[in-house]
């Protein structure tokens, strides 16, 4: 899966891992999409949710937190 997308924000409050990532993001960024599929795939996303529960153990993450957007974005500018 690509890891570029709306929900590419979700970090951790543990910090960066490795490249620069925040930790867990990648397992985060999987579970978030394959909620958001359709159909939904319900075995699929519980062994997602329990990878990214063993890495938050793992790592030892307290808390997550997103990312804001860049306000300057094409799709967010008002018309007059």
């Amino acid at each position: 899966m690509s890891g570029a997308g709306a929900g590419a924000g979700a970090g951790a409050g543990a910090g960066a891992g490795a490249g620069g990532q925040p930790v867990c993001a990648q397992e985060a960024l999987d579970l978030l999409n394959c909620v958001a599929q359709t159909p939904y795939d319900h075995d699929k996303c519980v062994r997602l949710l329990n990878s990214l529960r063993e890495c938050v153990l793992n790592k030892k993450v307290k808390k997550f937190s997103l990312a804001e957007e860049p306000q300057d974005s094409g799709t967010s500018k008002k018309r007059a």
